[in-house]
């Protein structure tokens, strides 16, 4: 039997099956470095350039990481940007990255100050490996 569409209810969208973005979660590097294990594996990745840093909880993608878990779990936890640049990823990469975005950086003014602090020592080179010479 059909009924008359008369009596059907319109249909109307709901609410929360919009795509209008939603403000982000902030979580600070404490509550981050508790996600690093294999059951629960969080990362920070991002900076000023790829627009800061944002997390994402890769628990389920690391049986599918071609890499490996174990090179994920070593970085679990942290802020593994430097990491993930330095690996030269794919644009594939990175779209599979944002399917677990779960929010971004707190950035109070110590993870500002810690922040400017590793990227002048990167911006120094890392401050080590130069040619030291002892005078007499």
């Amino acid at each position: 039997l059909e009924l008359p569409s008369s009596t059907s209810p319109p249909l109307v969208p709901r609410k929360n099956a919009t795509m209008a973005p939603q403000a982000e979660k902030e979580y600070t590097m404490e509550e981050i470095s508790k996600h690093n294990t294999q059951d629960d594996c969080w990362l920070v990745i991002g900076n000023d350039s790829t627009g800061g840093p944002k997390v994402y909880d890769v628990t389920s993608y690391l049986d599918d990481h071609p890499g490996g878990a174990e090179v994920m779990l070593d970085v679990g936890g942290q802020d593994a940007d430097e990491f993930f640049e330095d690996i030269g990823h794919s644009n594939d990469a990175r779209e599979e990255l944002e399917k677990h975005l779960v929010g971004v950086l707190k950035m109070d003014e110590e993870e500002k100050k810690r922040r400017a602090a590793a990227a002048a020592q990167a911006a120094a080179g890392g401050g080590g490996g130069g040619a030291n010479v002892l005078l007499i």
